[in-house]
C-alpha cells in the first residue's frame, strides 16, 4: 500500500517533465531498506548546489564565510518549504541536479529514504544531542535544527473570565472559541503537517475510545476554525498574540494557533523581554519537529556536499541556530539563549507525541484524505 501510494505520487510528479518518463522505473529501496547510490545527474563544475527552502541562517555573511573557509562556491536552489524540497527530489530522482538538500523534516524524511533520494554521508554525529537523533539516527540524514510544533495562545483574551485555558483539546470545540483559531494546512504546511500527526497520537491515547483525531478536527470546522495555506498567513495574519498586529493585512481574529513551543520566546526576544503569547503543552499535543540535512543520491560535488554540513554541524554555526534561525540547535547541552527573556518564556512540553517517522510515511496520504474530507 505505501509504495502504491508512492508510485502513484512520482509518477504524478515526473510525467509532465517529459513524454518518456512514463517507461523509467522509480527507484526504491529493497526490503531491508538499502539503496544504490546513483550516477551523478550532471557533470562536476565544482559548484555546490544546495537544494532549500528559504532558511533564516543561511545568510549571505554565513554562506560566504563557508566559501572563504573551503574554497567551495554555492549555488542555492530554493523550493517554498520542506515539501517542496521532496517534490523535487523526487521529479528528478534519476537526473539530480543538486548535492545537498537541507531542510526535510521528520514527517517527510522517511518518503525521501523510501525513494534512495538521499546517500551516505560523512559526519560526525558525535556532538549531536540523543534528542536531536531520536526521530532518525541513521547514515542518511543528519539533523541540523530542532523545535516542538505546538498551539499559541493569546494571554490577553485566554485570561480566565473571557476565556479558560484548555485542559483537553476538545475544549477547543466549545462555543467560547467558536471562529477564534486558526490552522495551517497539514496538505501544505510543514508546522501544519506536524500539529496534524501530534493529534493522531492525541486521541490515540485519551480516554474517550469512540472518537479519533479526525472526530475532533471535524468538530473544530463546525467550531469556526480558520484553515490557512501556511504558517505566515495563520500567525501574522490571524493570530492575535504575535508580531502579525505589524504585518500589512493582520485581522488579528485567531485567539489560537499553530506555531513552535519556543514561539513566545522569540516574541519575547524580539519585543524586549515581553510577550502577550504563550504555548499549550498539553501531553501528546505536541510534535518534535526535527529538520534534517542529507547528501543526494545521485549529487556531484559530494566532498563539497559532506564539507558544508560538517560546516552546518560546526559550533560557530549550530550553536547560533536560536538567533540566527529561530530554532533550537541539535549539539549536546543546546540551550536557549537568556537574551531579553528568550528562554524564560520558551516551554518545554511534558510528552511529545510518539509517532514514528515509518508510520507517518506509511499512513500519511490516508491521514490527508482524511483531514480534507473533515475540514472541507
Amino acid at each position: 500500500m505505501k509504495n502504491a501510494i508512492l508510485l502513484t505520487i512520482l509518477l504524478m510528479l515526473t510525467a509532465p517533465l517529459t513524454g518518456c518518463l512514463e517507461r523509467i522505473e522509480p527507484i526504491v529501496a529493497d526490503v531491508s531498506g538499502d539503496c544504490t547510490v546513483l550516477e551523478p545527474g550532471r557533470a562536476s563544475d565544482g559548484k555546490l548546489r544546495i537544494l532549500t527552502y528559504d532558511i533564516a541562517a543561511f545568510s549571505d555573511e554565513m554562506l560566504a564565510e563557508f566559501t572563504n573557509q573551503t574554497g567551495y562556491e554555492i549555488e542555492m536552489i530554493r523550493t517554498d518549504d520542506s515539501g517542496g524540497i521532496l517534490e523535487q527530489l523526487l521529479q528528478t530522482q534519476q537526473a539530480q541536479q543538486a548535492d545537498l538538500a537541507i531542510g526535510l523534516d521528520n514527517t517527510y524524511l522517511q518518503t525521501a529514504l523510501n525513494f534512495c533520494l538521499l546517500q551516505a554521508h560523512e559526519a560526525n554525529v558525535s556532538g549531536i544531542s540523543e534528542t536531536a537523533l531520536e526521530p532518525y539516527n541513521g547514515p542518511l540524514a543528519l539533523p541540523f535544527d530542532r523545535g516542538d510544533v505546538c498551539l499559541n495562545y493569546d494571554e490577553t483574551r485566554v485570561d480566565g473570565t473571557n476565556r479558560t485555558v484548555p485542559t483537553s483539546l476538545w475544549n477547543l470545540t466549545e462555543p467560547e472559541w467558536n471562529g477564534l483559531t486558526a490552522f495551517p494546512s497539514p496538505v501544505t504546511s510543514s508546522p501544519g503537517r506536524a500539529f496534524m500527526s501530534a493529534t493522531i497520537d492525541y486521541f490515540e491515547n485519551d480516554e474517550d475510545n469512540t472518537t479519533d483525531a479526525f472526530d475532533w478536527w471535524k468538530a473544530m470546522a463546525d467550531n469556526g476554525a480558520i484553515f490557512t495555506s501556511g504558517w505566515t498567513e495563520a500567525y501574522e495574519i490571524h493570530y492575535s498574540g504575535g508580531y502579525g498586529e505589524w504585518v500589512e493585512g493582520h485581522l488579528g481574529d485567531a485567539a489560537m494557533t499553530v506555531s513552535y513551543c519556543h514561539s513566545p520566546g522569540v516574541e519575547a526576544f524580539y519585543g524586549g523581554n515581553w510577550t502577550k503569547s504563550t504555548s499549550l503543552t498539553l501531553p501528546r499535543s505536541s510534535f518534535h519537529q526535527v529538520e534534517y540535512a542529507g547528501v543526494i543520491n545521485g549529487g556531484t560535488e559530494i566532498d563539497a556536499a559532506n564539507a558544508f554540513i560538517a560546516y552546518l554541524l560546526s559550533e560557530d554555526v549550530n550553536r547560533n541556530m536560536p538567533e540566527n534561525n529561530l530554532m533550537q540547535s541539535v549539539l549536546v547541552n543546546a540551550t536557549w539563549p537568556a537574551t531579553d527573556g528568550y528562554a524564560y518564556h520558551t516551554d518545554t512540553p511534558t510528552l511529545n507525541a510518539e509517532i514514528s517517522n515509518e508510520r507517518i510515511a506509511d499512513e500519511m496520504e490516508a491521514w490527508l484524505s482524511d483531514w480534507k474530507e473533515a475540514t472541507q
